[in-house]
């Protein structure tokens, strides 16, 4: 089994960049298109922490001085994303390009913060404080594209491409649009889908604190390269009340090296960036969404097929693609939260427009 998962591994960085899905966001104008998957022999039932009997009894008797292979056992001891991180230091082969300080708006919708995460104060737009004395639910909000750095999310959008998901703040639901380290003006320097996860933690952090948000109704949600990073953040934390994965990825690896500012080459860095390999470690409700075309759906439904999770539930999107998916599963989202209740079927994906 040990020999199957590196083999798994080694296929999984060594698969070419050149001919994978463009990295989607703000900035494209071409929809993401559907790729091969790629097959992870972790996600078995061997690997379901939600079953101990088989994690322990296909653990491996021994610690491997393979760092792969000590990823490989702590996967099949149920081991979380969290605590395989660990101790383990990333190692950055460059550095990504210089973003210009966020744009500042009128105070109106938004406000311009900064919030402390562990390399330093770090750029952030929340919702401004409704002045109604209430607690509300809140939702920290990953948009696609460069997911370190922020921009306008006030101005108003096509519904066929709302990167700022703004249904949620139609609905009176605070939100928090976190840039990350390396981004923006921001000290430290770009990871990839690694050390961010500990920014949006930190994020999360400040924004239970606010006056106006209630602590215990704080979701988590991202689009595209963000919903990547949601599925991240959700494998290694259990505070969100639900988090809500947008037209995701099971590997960096499919951006090619438009975010990857490790070594592609390194399977120890890959599959502790790929949300694949932790779907075990998902605590809190997770719901993964992609529009049934022009998308990531082949790769979801790599993950779909292999999941043993009944944490996580992935649903295909019918009549909609990797943008236009964005607003009518924010507006369903939207509703369900301020009634506070989130139950989503395939049944209700079905009928969105």
């Amino acid at each position: 089994m040990r020999i199957v998962l590196f083999v798994a591994c080694a296929a999984l960085v060594g698969c070419s960049s050149d001919n994978d899905i463009p990295a989607p966001g703000p900035a494209s104008s071409d929809p993401a298109v559907s790729t091969p998957t790629v097959t992870n022999p972790g996600t078995s039932s061997e690997r379901d922490s939600s079953n101990p009997s088989q994690s322990k009894s296909n653990s491996s008797p021994a610690d491997s001085s393979d760092p792969v292979m000590n990823i490989a056992q702590a996967i099949f001891a149920g081991k979380s994303l969290a605590e395989v991180r660990k101790g383990f230091v990333t190692k950055i082969v460059k550095t990504g390009k210089s973003a210009e300080a966020p744009d500042v708006p009128d105070g109106k919708v938004f406000e311009l913060i900064r919030y402390q995460s562990p390399v330093g104060n770090l750029a952030a737009y929340v919702t401004t404080d409704p002045g109604d004395g209430q607690k509300h639910p809140a939702i920290i909000w990953i948009t696609g594209g460069d997911t370190n750095s922020i921009g306008d999310v006030w101005s108003p959008n096509d519904r066929s491409n709302d990167q700022s998901a703004s249904a949620f703040r139609k609905a009176g639901i605070v939100m928090m649009f976190p840039s990350q380290r390396g981004g923006n003006d921001n000290p430290g320097q770009r990871e990839g889908f690694y050390g961010e996860v500990d920014d949006i933690l930190a994020a999360t952090d400040h924004l239970a604190k606010l006056p106006y948000v209630e602590p215990n109704q704080i979701y988590l949600g991202g689009h595209s390269t963000g919903g990547t990073m949601a599925m991240l953040v959700g494998a290694c934390s259990n505070r969100y009340r639900a988090v809500f994965s947008l037209g995701p990825v099971n590997s960096p690896v499919y951006y090619g090296a438009d975010f990857a500012y490790f070594d592609l080459s390194d399977a120890t860095e890959v599959m502790l960036r790929s949300p694949s390999f932790w779907l075990h470690s998902v605590k809190s409700p997770m719901y993964v969404f992609e529009g049934a075309t022009k998308g990531n759906w082949d790769v979801v439904r790599s993950m779909a097929d292999e999941n043993m999770n009944p944490n996580v539930q992935f649903f295909r999107v019918p009549g909609h693609d990797h943008f236009t998916v964005i607003a009518p599963i924010a507006e369903m989202l939207a509703e369900q939260i301020v009634k506070g209740e989130v139950k989503v079927t395939q049944q209700t994906v079905q009928e969105l427009r």
